[in-house]
């Protein structure tokens, strides 16, 4: 049983130019090999893409990989015919499969996009690619954690294949607080705001909490709220 607070400051980074990323777990360039993931959860990446400029085709293989908006837009496009604008509030889920190939552009010529992109392992190699969104902004709305992606049963707006994992979000209001979910492996991403883990702990935007079988705790957002992306796995 372990609690590990990880600090914004202390996540690998990949600027080059138009792109400022932080990685939450070993990606790239950033090589720890002590950080390689928790639980099922192998990449958590908090992106910023300069205006105009992005990710060009590149393929991916036997992963499910969700995007997060959390300002700006994000177009993807990619070899099935799948093409749209991804923006706050709506969830988005590509499984690689057996291979996919797509692009991840910022269309707007001058506002950011800043954006969270999350990998886990599938439970099944080998399956077909895939894709889906959901718009899930009336669900946030009502408060507290919403199960936006997760495997068959798990309740989730979004499916993935991995029926050991969901990810919940929350915008929280300012001081509300909600009980983290229990699973075997708990990350906690302050992805915007402000929060408090057990109502003491201060967390900024860009920390994470790590649980490891633990027990029930709570998070409590700051006097601005706080946006919230929760991952409980195997």
């Amino acid at each position: 049983m372990t609690i590990e607070i990880r600090k914004a400051e202390t996540r690998g980074e990949t600027q080059i130019g138009w792109l400022d990323s932080k990685h939450s777990f070993s990606f790239g360039s950033y090589v720890d090999r002590t950080n390689t993931g928790h639980g099922l959860l192998l990449v958590s990446n908090d992106d910023r893409v300069a205006p105009a400029t992005g990710f060009g085709t590149h393929g991916h293989a036997d992963m499910e990989i969700i995007t997060w908006v959390l300002s700006g837009e994000v177009e993807h496009a990619d070899t099935l015919g799948n093409h749209g604008i991804i923006r706050p509030g709506l969830a988005q889920r590509m499984s690689a499969g057996t291979g996919i190939r797509h692009s991840e552009h910022n269309p707007s010529p001058d506002v950011e996009a800043h954006f969270v992109q999350m990998w886990v392992l599938p439970d099944t190699q080998g399956i077909e690619p895939g894709y889906e969104q959901q718009e899930v902004s009336a669900l946030l709305d009502g408060g507290g954690l919403v199960a936006i992606a997760g495997g068959e049963g798990r309740g989730a707006v979004i499916h993935i294949n991995q029926r050991d994992a969901v990810m919940y979000a929350g915008r929280l209001r300012s001081g509300e607080t909600v009980e983290i979910p229990e699973a075997p492996h708990v990350h906690v991403f302050v992805a915007l705001g402000a929060a408090t883990f057990d109502g003491v702990e201060p967390l900024v935007e860009g920390d994470a909490i790590r649980l490891t079988n633990e027990g029930t705790h709570s998070i409590s957002a700051g006097p601005e709220g706080a946006e919230l992306i929760v991952w409980a796995t195997a």
